[in-house]
This record gives structure tokens, sequence and C-alpha cells, in this order.
């Protein structure tokens, strides 16, 4: 049996950009080099997501030669699965509602280091009757009742770091599941065991870590890789049409122009020429990896 697996859980709100390939090349390099099973998750759980958008975005991945083990994992699937995590945080005291919006969270004063957002524990001890009260105008949240500060995450790449927890979301107040608690969920439901994901996400990583502690899922071993920008400085994004989808791969003439590029970037292929996943997967080691960030 494999000893786990890596994965890539892309979110179809818009078509994959350069960006978003590269991070699924390193995490299928990654897991497969380690001798890892490789998932694939869709999610779809938010309200921009849509289907015909997620079917491009498979065909893409496809399209790089990327495989994965097993099917296709549906967040709009596991309703009952997130719903079950949250009963058995709430049956141990380790969850309550939250009625702050986003400005009232910005504008609470907080702990002098807290980092900008971190929720300041404005509802944690409320009354049962202000619990009542509040609920009459408006619907809560549920946050969870954390217990720690912070959290050492270990990322394959930059080492153990300590990464700041807070009070965070479990379900919003539309009754939709938070991403923190899907992605835990879904990790230790899928046997994932190494998440390679862009570094704008480190900063969660504590969260999570912490929250798969709690429900006794076992630990992570992260990867995350540095975002690509295009030239006035600013990170990739849907803005970016001409580096995403159908235009890009024209752009960079085919599957094997991206792989070029990304190997490139990579330190993997030195001269940029275009290449085959296989080929980057020979040549693949964590001890000559250079992901850095890409400009394009």
């Amino acid at each position: 049996m494999t000893p786990g697996a890596g994965r890539y859980a892309p979110s179809p709100s818009s078509d994959l950009h350069l960006g978003n390939l590269r991070t699924a090349v390193v995490a299928w390099l990654a897991a497969r080099a380690d001798g890892l099973a490789f998932r694939l998750r869709v999610e779809d759980v938010d309200h921009r997501s849509r289907p015909a958008i997620a079917a491009r975005q498979l065909a893409d991945l496809a399209a790089l030669g990327l495989d994965w083990d097993g099917p296709v994992v549906w967040q709009s699937a596991r309703g009952a699965a997130y719903r079950a995590a949250i009963a058995d945080l709430a049956g141990r005291g380790l969850t309550y509602e939250c009625f702050c919006s986003r400005r009232e969270i910005l504008d609470a004063p907080r702990a002098p280091h807290a980092p900008v957002g971190a929720y300041p524990g404005t509802c944690r001890a409320l009354s049962e009757r202000a619990v009542a009260a509040r609920r009459a105008e408006r619907p809560g949240a549920i946050r969870l009742r954390a217990d720690v500060a912070a959290w050492q995450v270990r990322d394959r790449l930059g080492g153990v770091t300590s990464q700041p927890v807070d009070d965070f979301v479990l379900r919003r107040s539309d009754g939709a599941v938070a991403y923190n608690l899907a992605v835990v969920v879904d990790d230790a439901d899928q046997r994932v065991t190494q998440i390679t994901r862009g570094d704008d996400l480190l900063a969660s990583a504590g969260r999570q870590s912490y929250l798969a502690h709690l429900l006794g899922l076992g630990t992570f071993e992260y990867v995350h890789v540095p975002l690509v920008y295009n030239r006035a400085g600013d990170r990739l994004s849907k803005r970016d049409g001409a580096m995403a989808g159908a235009a890009l791969f024209d752009a960079w003439g085919g599957a094997a122009g991206v792989l070029g590029g990304i190997g490139h970037s990579l330190g993997l292929n030195p001269s940029g020429a275009p290449t085959t996943l296989e080929v980057l997967l020979e040549r693949f080691d964590w001890t000559l990896l250079r992901p850095q960030r890409w400009t394009v």
C-alpha cells in the first residue's frame, strides 16, 4: 500500500491560469517522486463555481499529462462529512456561535501581535440569553473555540514554522461550510499526507493542522509553492485572461510549451524548451528544486 497521497484541489470559479497549473505540476511531481498516490478534488462549494469551468480545468490538467488515482472528489457532495465533523467538535464544547460582521471584526481591538483579520473573541463568552437575542437579529456562524494562539507546521521547502490560530469559522452564517474545515476533512478522508499549494495559503496551515489534531486526523506535510506574477507586479488572477485556459495554451505553444516554461521556473528544465511531464519527473530532485516567485 502507498504510504499516503499528494493532491491538487482547484476551485472551479475561473479557468486555471499559469500559476495554478504550475502548482498542479509541482503537486504531481512531488507526489510521484515520493512514491505517493495523487488525488484530485474539485472544491466547488463556492457560489461562483460552475460545472463547465470544472470540466475545462480537468481537461487542462489532463492535457499536461497529469493523472490521478481514484475518482475525482467533489466538495459539493460532502456535506454529511462536514456536518459530522462540526457535530463532533460541538459535542466536546469546542464551538460557539458568532454574530459579528466582517467590519465589526476588523474594527474590534485585538492583541498587539495578532494578524489583521484574526478574530478577537467577541462572541466567545456570550450568555445563552445573549445568544438567543442575537439569533433573533441575524443568523450566526459557527466558530472553533481554539485553545492555542499558534501551531507548528512543517513545510518541505520552508522548514518548520509557527502559524497563527484564532477562533476561525467552521460554518458561515449562510450555512455554507468554511474552507478551513472542508479541506481538513477532505484531505483526511482522501488519505492525503502531502499538501502542495500556493504560498498565499501558508498562513492558513496552522489553523488547519490544529483542527486536524483536534479531530484526530493526523498530521500533514506542506509544500507551499511561490506564486506567479505578471509584469505589473501583481500575482496572476482570473483578470489575466491571456494566462488562463485555451488562451494560455495557444500563447505558449501547447502543453509542451507550458511545461517547458514551468519546468524552467523550477530549475528542472534549464533551456526552457518544450518538454513533457515524464521528463520533468525524471529530473525531479528535492535538493535541486528551485521554486521561487516567477514573473511572466
